[in-house]
Protein backbone atom coordinates (compact mmCIF):
# COMPACT_ATOMS: atom_id res chain seq x y z
CA UNK A 1 0.00 0.00 0.00
CA UNK A 2 2.90 2.32 0.34
CA UNK A 3 3.69 2.44 -3.12
CA UNK A 4 -0.21 3.29 -3.42
CA UNK A 5 -0.14 6.02 -0.83
CA UNK A 6 3.08 7.51 -2.84
CA UNK A 7 1.51 8.22 -6.07
CA UNK A 8 -1.31 10.43 -4.09
CA UNK A 9 0.93 11.84 -1.81
CA UNK A 10 2.79 15.15 -2.12
CA UNK A 11 4.77 14.84 1.05
CA UNK A 12 8.26 15.15 1.78
CA UNK A 13 9.78 11.86 2.30
CA UNK A 14 13.27 10.12 2.68
CA UNK A 15 13.30 8.60 -0.73
CA UNK A 16 12.36 12.14 -2.35
CA UNK A 17 9.26 13.88 -4.22
CA UNK A 18 6.20 12.28 -4.08
CA UNK A 19 3.72 12.04 -7.04
CA UNK A 20 1.91 14.46 -6.36
CA UNK A 21 4.80 17.16 -5.99
CA UNK A 22 5.82 16.05 -9.39
CA UNK A 23 2.52 16.91 -10.74
CA UNK A 24 3.02 20.60 -8.98
CA UNK A 25 6.29 20.60 -10.48
CA UNK A 26 4.38 19.69 -14.01
CA UNK A 27 2.20 23.24 -13.40
CA UNK A 28 5.15 25.31 -13.33
CA UNK A 29 7.21 23.68 -16.31
CA UNK A 30 3.07 24.39 -17.69
CA UNK A 31 3.65 28.08 -16.81
CA UNK A 32 6.86 28.56 -18.28
CA UNK A 33 5.16 26.93 -22.17
CA UNK A 34 2.04 29.18 -21.57
CA UNK A 35 4.47 32.07 -21.89
CA UNK A 36 6.93 31.45 -24.61
CA UNK A 37 3.80 30.03 -26.88
CA UNK A 38 2.43 33.59 -27.27
CA UNK A 39 5.99 35.30 -27.93
CA UNK A 40 7.33 32.51 -30.11
CA UNK A 41 4.54 31.63 -31.99
CA UNK A 42 1.88 34.09 -32.00
CA UNK A 43 3.72 37.11 -31.99
CA UNK A 44 6.00 35.89 -34.46
CA UNK A 45 2.96 35.64 -37.01
CA UNK A 46 2.15 39.12 -36.11
CA UNK A 47 5.02 40.36 -36.96
CA UNK A 48 5.47 38.68 -40.37
CA UNK A 49 2.15 38.71 -41.37
CA UNK A 50 0.37 41.41 -39.99
CA UNK A 51 2.97 44.07 -39.57
CA UNK A 52 4.94 42.89 -42.94
CA UNK A 53 8.47 42.74 -41.35
CA UNK A 54 10.82 40.66 -42.89
CA UNK A 55 10.87 36.74 -41.47
CA UNK A 56 14.49 37.48 -40.47
CA UNK A 57 13.55 39.98 -37.90
CA UNK A 58 11.50 38.05 -35.34
CA UNK A 59 13.87 35.14 -36.04
CA UNK A 60 16.97 37.45 -34.81
CA UNK A 61 14.70 38.27 -32.02
CA UNK A 62 14.15 34.71 -31.18
CA UNK A 63 17.50 33.75 -31.60
CA UNK A 64 18.72 36.75 -29.03
CA UNK A 65 16.29 35.21 -26.28
CA UNK A 66 17.98 31.77 -26.92
CA UNK A 67 21.75 33.19 -27.61
CA UNK A 68 20.97 35.10 -23.96
CA UNK A 69 20.26 31.02 -22.63
CA UNK A 70 24.38 30.16 -23.08
CA UNK A 71 23.91 31.21 -19.46
CA UNK A 72 22.36 28.19 -18.29
CA UNK A 73 25.28 26.17 -17.29
CA UNK A 74 26.04 29.19 -14.99
CA UNK A 75 22.03 29.02 -13.47
CA UNK A 76 22.82 25.14 -12.94
CA UNK A 77 25.78 25.48 -11.00
CA UNK A 78 24.28 27.90 -8.81
CA UNK A 79 21.81 25.64 -7.89
CA UNK A 80 24.47 22.86 -7.30
CA UNK A 81 26.28 25.42 -5.22
CA UNK A 82 23.13 25.35 -2.66
CA UNK A 83 21.18 28.52 -4.04
CA UNK A 84 17.48 28.45 -3.20
CA UNK A 85 16.58 27.09 -6.40
CA UNK A 86 12.97 28.20 -5.61
CA UNK A 87 13.74 31.79 -5.45
CA UNK A 88 15.50 31.44 -9.08
CA UNK A 89 12.05 30.22 -10.17
CA UNK A 90 9.76 32.69 -9.36
CA UNK A 91 11.96 34.84 -9.98
CA UNK A 92 12.72 33.75 -13.55
CA UNK A 93 9.00 33.24 -14.11
CA UNK A 94 8.17 36.71 -13.01
CA UNK A 95 10.62 38.55 -15.24
CA UNK A 96 9.64 36.00 -18.47
CA UNK A 97 6.11 37.43 -18.05
CA UNK A 98 6.74 40.77 -17.82
CA UNK A 99 9.52 40.89 -20.68
CA UNK A 100 6.41 38.72 -23.05
CA UNK A 101 4.00 41.58 -22.55
CA UNK A 102 6.72 44.16 -23.34
CA UNK A 103 7.23 42.31 -25.91
CA UNK A 104 3.92 42.63 -27.32
CA UNK A 105 3.69 46.04 -26.69
CA UNK A 106 5.86 46.31 -29.65
CA UNK A 107 3.33 45.99 -32.08
CA UNK A 108 2.35 49.38 -31.28
CA UNK A 109 5.57 50.69 -31.64
CA UNK A 110 6.33 48.74 -34.98
CA UNK A 111 3.79 50.60 -36.70
CA UNK A 112 5.11 54.03 -35.76
CA UNK A 113 9.07 53.62 -35.21
CA UNK A 114 11.04 50.89 -36.59
CA UNK A 115 13.74 51.91 -34.55
CA UNK A 116 12.33 52.30 -31.42
CA UNK A 117 10.21 49.35 -32.22
CA UNK A 118 13.60 47.39 -32.92
CA UNK A 119 15.28 48.68 -29.47
CA UNK A 120 12.17 47.81 -27.25
CA UNK A 121 12.18 44.41 -28.63
CA UNK A 122 15.35 43.48 -28.25
CA UNK A 123 15.47 44.59 -24.73
CA UNK A 124 12.52 42.36 -23.98
CA UNK A 125 13.70 39.13 -25.89
CA UNK A 126 17.21 39.70 -23.92
CA UNK A 127 14.96 39.63 -20.94
CA UNK A 128 12.66 36.81 -21.93
CA UNK A 129 16.06 34.28 -22.22
CA UNK A 130 17.37 35.31 -19.23
CA UNK A 131 13.71 34.48 -17.52
CA UNK A 132 13.85 30.95 -19.26
CA UNK A 133 17.13 30.58 -18.34
CA UNK A 134 17.18 30.53 -14.61
CA UNK A 135 13.66 29.48 -14.15
CA UNK A 136 13.93 26.24 -16.75
CA UNK A 137 17.65 25.13 -15.32
CA UNK A 138 16.25 25.73 -11.73
CA UNK A 139 13.37 23.37 -11.76
CA UNK A 140 15.49 20.90 -14.12
CA UNK A 141 17.78 20.74 -11.34
CA UNK A 142 14.81 20.79 -8.92
CA UNK A 143 13.56 17.71 -10.44
CA UNK A 144 17.09 16.27 -10.97
CA UNK A 145 17.94 16.25 -7.63
CA UNK A 146 14.78 16.06 -5.57
CA UNK A 147 13.67 13.09 -7.35
CA UNK A 148 14.77 9.18 -6.72
CA UNK A 149 16.70 7.38 -9.45
CA UNK A 150 13.75 5.16 -10.03
CA UNK A 151 11.20 7.97 -10.54
CA UNK A 152 13.42 10.58 -12.44
CA UNK A 153 12.26 9.50 -15.75
CA UNK A 154 9.00 8.85 -14.90
CA UNK A 155 9.21 12.71 -13.21
CA UNK A 156 10.63 14.01 -16.80
CA UNK A 157 7.89 12.17 -18.79
CA UNK A 158 5.03 13.88 -16.31
CA UNK A 159 6.62 17.39 -16.00
CA UNK A 160 6.62 17.79 -20.14
CA UNK A 161 3.70 16.26 -21.02
CA UNK A 162 2.24 19.37 -18.37
CA UNK A 163 3.97 21.76 -20.63
CA UNK A 164 2.78 20.86 -23.70
CA UNK A 165 -0.79 20.60 -21.79
CA UNK A 166 -0.11 24.40 -20.66
CA UNK A 167 0.59 25.07 -24.43
CA UNK A 168 -1.90 23.44 -25.61
CA UNK A 169 -4.80 25.35 -23.54
CA UNK A 170 -2.91 28.97 -23.87
CA UNK A 171 -2.66 27.93 -28.05
CA UNK A 172 -6.74 27.31 -28.19
CA UNK A 173 -7.90 30.29 -25.25
CA UNK A 174 -5.65 32.54 -26.67
CA UNK A 175 -6.34 31.36 -30.62
CA UNK A 176 -10.41 32.16 -29.84
CA UNK A 177 -9.81 35.20 -28.00
CA UNK A 178 -7.40 36.97 -30.34
CA UNK A 179 -10.07 36.99 -32.75
CA UNK A 180 -10.92 40.07 -34.33
CA UNK A 181 -7.08 40.58 -34.10
CA UNK A 182 -5.79 44.13 -33.07
CA UNK A 183 -2.33 44.67 -30.62
CA UNK A 184 -4.29 45.67 -27.91
CA UNK A 185 -5.98 42.53 -27.60
CA UNK A 186 -2.72 40.73 -28.26
CA UNK A 187 -1.34 42.74 -25.38
CA UNK A 188 -4.44 42.32 -22.95
CA UNK A 189 -4.07 38.68 -23.28
CA UNK A 190 -0.31 38.20 -22.67
CA UNK A 191 -0.33 40.43 -19.95
CA UNK A 192 -3.27 38.40 -18.68
CA UNK A 193 -1.78 34.92 -19.64
CA UNK A 194 1.50 36.13 -17.50
CA UNK A 195 -0.13 36.65 -14.28
CA UNK A 196 -2.47 33.88 -14.24
CA UNK A 197 0.38 31.12 -14.60
CA UNK A 198 3.02 33.30 -12.35
CA UNK A 199 0.04 32.79 -9.36
CA UNK A 200 -0.47 29.28 -10.43
CA UNK A 201 3.62 28.82 -10.40
CA UNK A 202 3.49 29.98 -6.63
CA UNK A 203 0.58 27.70 -5.52
CA UNK A 204 2.84 25.15 -7.22
CA UNK A 205 6.28 25.63 -5.72
CA UNK A 206 4.69 26.13 -1.70
CA UNK A 207 6.81 23.86 0.53
CA UNK A 208 8.47 21.29 -1.90
CA UNK A 209 12.35 22.70 -1.91
CA UNK A 210 12.44 23.12 1.87
CA UNK A 211 10.52 19.41 2.29
CA UNK A 212 12.72 17.38 0.36
CA UNK A 213 16.39 16.91 0.84
CA UNK A 214 18.39 16.28 -2.46
CA UNK A 215 19.33 12.49 -2.73
CA UNK A 216 22.93 11.44 -3.51
CA UNK A 217 21.69 8.27 -5.40
CA UNK A 218 24.08 6.50 -2.88
CA UNK A 219 27.43 8.86 -3.57
CA UNK A 220 29.36 10.57 -0.47
CA UNK A 221 28.87 13.69 -0.15
CA UNK A 222 31.44 15.70 -1.60
CA UNK A 223 31.94 19.74 -1.37
CA UNK A 224 30.94 21.84 -4.07
CA UNK A 225 33.20 22.51 -6.71
CA UNK A 226 34.77 25.42 -8.95
CA UNK A 227 32.22 25.42 -12.23
CA UNK A 228 35.55 25.65 -14.38
CA UNK A 229 36.36 21.91 -12.89
CA UNK A 230 32.55 20.90 -13.11
CA UNK A 231 32.75 21.58 -16.75
CA UNK A 232 35.38 19.54 -16.95
CA UNK A 233 33.80 16.61 -15.56
CA UNK A 234 31.04 17.11 -17.61
CA UNK A 235 32.79 17.30 -20.96
CA UNK A 236 34.98 14.10 -19.73
CA UNK A 237 32.26 11.68 -19.83
CA UNK A 238 31.38 10.45 -23.56
CA UNK A 239 27.81 9.66 -23.13
CA UNK A 240 27.32 13.43 -22.28
CA UNK A 241 29.00 14.70 -25.16
CA UNK A 242 27.59 12.34 -27.44
CA UNK A 243 24.13 13.11 -25.90
CA UNK A 244 25.05 17.37 -26.46
CA UNK A 245 25.65 16.39 -30.11
CA UNK A 246 22.01 14.72 -30.13
CA UNK A 247 20.51 17.70 -28.36
CA UNK A 248 21.65 20.05 -30.62
CA UNK A 249 21.44 18.18 -34.03
CA UNK A 250 17.79 17.36 -33.54
CA UNK A 251 16.65 20.49 -31.54
CA UNK A 252 18.06 22.50 -34.90
CA UNK A 253 15.58 20.47 -37.09
CA UNK A 254 12.54 21.07 -35.21
CA UNK A 255 13.36 24.47 -34.15
CA UNK A 256 13.90 25.67 -37.70
CA UNK A 257 10.13 25.21 -38.78
CA UNK A 258 9.36 26.69 -35.12
CA UNK A 259 9.30 30.15 -36.32
CA UNK A 260 8.03 29.81 -40.00
CA UNK A 261 4.75 27.00 -39.24
CA UNK A 262 2.92 29.83 -38.81
CA UNK A 263 3.56 32.28 -41.82
CA UNK A 264 3.40 29.26 -43.92
CA UNK A 265 -0.20 28.36 -43.21
CA UNK A 266 -1.09 32.17 -42.86
CA UNK A 267 0.84 32.85 -46.16
CA UNK A 268 -0.19 29.63 -48.50
CA UNK A 269 -3.03 28.64 -46.62
CA UNK A 270 -5.04 32.02 -46.01
CA UNK A 271 -5.35 31.24 -42.27
CA UNK A 272 -6.49 34.01 -39.37
CA UNK A 273 -3.90 35.03 -36.47
CA UNK A 274 -6.25 32.92 -34.17
CA UNK A 275 -6.68 29.82 -36.87
CA UNK A 276 -2.72 29.88 -37.00
CA UNK A 277 -2.64 29.40 -33.13
CA UNK A 278 -5.02 27.12 -32.58
CA UNK A 279 -3.01 25.10 -35.43
CA UNK A 280 0.00 25.45 -33.02
CA UNK A 281 -2.06 24.01 -30.67
CA UNK A 282 -2.82 20.97 -32.78
CA UNK A 283 0.66 20.56 -32.93
CA UNK A 284 1.49 20.22 -29.84
CA UNK A 285 -1.58 18.28 -28.92
CA UNK A 286 0.44 15.77 -31.20
CA UNK A 287 3.63 16.28 -29.23
CA UNK A 288 1.96 14.94 -26.05
CA UNK A 289 0.09 12.18 -27.08
CA UNK A 290 3.59 10.99 -28.89
CA UNK A 291 4.76 11.63 -25.15
CA UNK A 292 2.42 9.89 -23.71
CA UNK A 293 2.69 6.51 -25.88
CA UNK A 294 6.18 6.54 -24.44
CA UNK A 295 5.85 6.76 -21.16
CA UNK A 296 3.67 4.43 -20.92
CA UNK A 297 5.69 2.29 -23.31
CA UNK A 298 8.64 2.67 -21.08
CA UNK A 299 6.52 1.54 -18.15
CA UNK A 300 5.19 -1.19 -19.06
CA UNK A 301 8.45 -2.69 -21.42
CA UNK A 302 11.34 -0.74 -20.15
CA UNK A 303 12.85 -3.37 -18.01
CA UNK A 304 12.36 -5.88 -20.63
CA UNK A 305 13.65 -3.65 -23.25
CA UNK A 306 16.87 -1.83 -21.68
CA UNK A 307 17.56 0.18 -25.21
CA UNK A 308 13.82 1.22 -25.55
CA UNK A 309 15.04 5.05 -25.49
CA UNK A 310 16.68 4.87 -28.11
CA UNK A 311 14.26 2.90 -30.15
CA UNK A 312 11.39 5.92 -29.46
CA UNK A 313 14.29 8.70 -30.46
CA UNK A 314 15.56 6.98 -33.79
CA UNK A 315 11.79 6.82 -34.35
CA UNK A 316 10.97 10.10 -33.54
CA UNK A 317 13.51 11.36 -35.75
CA UNK A 318 12.67 9.69 -38.40
CA UNK A 319 8.86 10.11 -38.20
CA UNK A 320 9.44 13.69 -37.88
CA UNK A 321 11.63 13.71 -41.41
CA UNK A 322 8.73 12.08 -42.93
CA UNK A 323 6.15 14.42 -41.69
CA UNK A 324 8.45 17.34 -42.99
CA UNK A 325 8.30 15.45 -46.45
CA UNK A 326 4.93 15.41 -46.34
CA UNK A 327 5.09 19.10 -45.51
CA UNK A 328 7.05 19.75 -48.63
CA UNK A 329 4.24 18.24 -50.93
CA UNK A 330 1.76 20.31 -48.87
CA UNK A 331 3.62 23.67 -49.95
CA UNK A 332 3.38 22.51 -53.57
CA UNK A 333 -0.30 21.81 -53.21
CA UNK A 334 -1.60 24.54 -50.93
CA UNK A 335 -3.98 25.37 -50.02
CA UNK A 336 -5.45 22.17 -51.18
CA UNK A 337 -4.16 20.05 -48.76
CA UNK A 338 -4.97 18.87 -45.18
CA UNK A 339 -2.56 20.85 -43.14
CA UNK A 340 -3.81 19.98 -39.85
CA UNK A 341 -3.55 16.15 -40.08
CA UNK A 342 0.39 16.92 -41.75
CA UNK A 343 1.23 19.15 -38.72
CA UNK A 344 -0.42 16.75 -36.08
CA UNK A 345 1.51 13.72 -37.40
CA UNK A 346 4.82 16.13 -37.02
CA UNK A 347 3.96 17.07 -33.12
CA UNK A 348 3.42 13.20 -32.71
CA UNK A 349 7.00 12.39 -34.18
CA UNK A 350 8.51 15.55 -31.82
CA UNK A 351 7.08 13.85 -28.65
CA UNK A 352 8.43 10.55 -29.67
CA UNK A 353 11.80 11.40 -29.66
CA UNK A 354 11.79 14.46 -27.03
CA UNK A 355 9.85 12.64 -23.89
CA UNK A 356 12.67 9.69 -24.68
CA UNK A 357 15.11 12.18 -24.70
CA UNK A 358 14.62 13.20 -21.45
CA UNK A 359 14.17 10.67 -19.79
CA UNK A 360 18.04 9.67 -20.92
CA UNK A 361 18.90 13.07 -20.10
CA UNK A 362 17.61 12.69 -16.25
CA UNK A 363 19.51 9.34 -16.21
CA UNK A 364 22.80 11.13 -17.27
CA UNK A 365 21.86 14.00 -15.02
CA UNK A 366 22.37 11.71 -11.96
CA UNK A 367 25.42 10.04 -13.80
CA UNK A 368 27.90 12.39 -12.66
CA UNK A 369 28.66 13.80 -9.62
CA UNK A 370 25.57 14.46 -7.86
CA UNK A 371 26.86 18.24 -6.96
CA UNK A 372 27.03 18.84 -10.53
CA UNK A 373 23.28 17.14 -11.53
CA UNK A 374 22.66 20.92 -12.53
CA UNK A 375 24.97 21.90 -14.56
CA UNK A 376 24.87 19.19 -16.84
CA UNK A 377 21.46 19.68 -16.98
CA UNK A 378 22.32 23.42 -18.01
CA UNK A 379 25.29 22.17 -20.51
CA UNK A 380 22.23 20.25 -22.73
CA UNK A 381 19.90 23.21 -22.31
CA UNK A 382 22.48 25.58 -23.42
CA UNK A 383 22.79 23.04 -26.70
CA UNK A 384 19.22 22.95 -26.92
CA UNK A 385 19.19 27.14 -26.89
CA UNK A 386 22.20 27.68 -29.39
CA UNK A 387 20.09 25.33 -31.55
CA UNK A 388 17.05 26.68 -31.68
CA UNK A 389 18.28 30.27 -32.03
CA UNK A 390 20.57 29.33 -34.97
CA UNK A 391 16.97 27.20 -36.30
CA UNK A 392 14.66 30.08 -35.81
CA UNK A 393 17.56 32.42 -37.53
CA UNK A 394 17.96 29.89 -40.63
CA UNK A 395 14.66 28.95 -40.67
CA UNK A 396 13.35 32.76 -41.30
CA UNK A 397 16.62 34.13 -43.47
CA UNK A 398 15.97 30.55 -45.93
CA UNK A 399 12.62 31.56 -45.99
CA UNK A 400 13.46 35.10 -47.14
CA UNK A 401 16.34 34.09 -49.57
CA UNK A 402 14.27 32.09 -50.96
CA UNK A 403 10.98 34.58 -51.64
CA UNK A 404 13.57 36.84 -52.84
CA UNK A 405 15.54 34.72 -55.54
CA UNK A 406 12.42 32.07 -56.34
CA UNK A 407 9.90 34.58 -56.13
CA UNK A 408 7.50 32.20 -55.15
CA UNK A 409 6.51 31.60 -51.35
CA UNK A 410 5.81 28.45 -51.94
CA UNK A 411 9.11 26.93 -53.22
CA UNK A 412 10.89 29.04 -50.46
CA UNK A 413 8.94 26.97 -47.62
CA UNK A 414 9.39 23.52 -49.33
CA UNK A 415 13.42 24.12 -49.23
CA UNK A 416 13.33 25.22 -45.77
CA UNK A 417 11.30 21.97 -44.97
CA UNK A 418 13.31 19.88 -47.02
CA UNK A 419 16.40 20.90 -45.08
CA UNK A 420 14.57 20.22 -41.15
CA UNK A 421 13.83 16.67 -42.75
CA UNK A 422 17.92 16.21 -43.73
CA UNK A 423 18.33 17.30 -40.02
CA UNK A 424 16.13 15.18 -38.61
CA UNK A 425 18.16 12.28 -40.67
CA UNK A 426 21.42 13.17 -39.36
CA UNK A 427 20.05 13.17 -35.55
CA UNK A 428 18.90 9.76 -35.64
CA UNK A 429 22.25 8.28 -37.07
CA UNK A 430 23.46 10.14 -33.82
CA UNK A 431 20.87 8.55 -31.66
CA UNK A 432 21.75 5.23 -32.94
CA UNK A 433 25.10 5.80 -30.78
CA UNK A 434 23.46 6.81 -27.29
CA UNK A 435 23.22 4.25 -24.78
CA UNK A 436 25.27 1.45 -26.12
CA UNK A 437 27.80 0.94 -23.14
CA UNK A 438 25.09 0.68 -20.66
CA UNK A 439 21.12 0.16 -20.05
CA UNK A 440 19.37 3.04 -20.98
CA UNK A 441 18.04 5.59 -18.39
CA UNK A 442 14.59 5.02 -19.90
CA UNK A 443 14.00 1.48 -17.96
CA UNK A 444 13.10 3.22 -15.32
CA UNK A 445 10.50 3.89 -16.47
CA UNK A 446 9.01 0.85 -15.78
CA UNK A 447 10.09 0.95 -11.78
CA UNK A 448 6.86 2.41 -10.83
CA UNK A 449 5.55 2.31 -7.26
CA UNK A 450 2.48 0.56 -8.60
CA UNK A 451 4.79 -1.58 -10.78
CA UNK A 452 6.44 -3.01 -7.46
CA UNK A 453 3.44 -4.10 -5.67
Amino acid sequence: MSGRRAWFSGRARSEGLGWLAIARLGLVQAALGAIVVLTNSTLNRVMVVELGLAAVIPGLLVGLHYGVQITRPLWGHRSDAGASRTRFILAGLALLAAAGTLASATTFLFERDMRLGLLVAVIAYGLIGIGIGASGTSLLALIATRTAPGRRASAATITWMMMIFGIIVTSIVTGAALDPYSHARLVIITALTGAVVFAVACLALVGIERGTAPLTDGKPEQPAIAFRDSLRDVWQDREARLFTLFIFLSMLAYSTQDLILEPFAGLLFAMTPGQTTTLSGTQHAGVFLGMAAVGIGGWLAGRRAPALARVFIVAGCLGSAGALALLVMAAAAAPHWPLEGTVFALGLANGLFAVAAIGTMMGLAADGRTQNAGLRMGVWGAAQAIAFGLGGLTGSLVVDLGRRFTASDREAFMIVFALEATLFLASSLVALRLGRRKPSPMATLSQHPLAAE
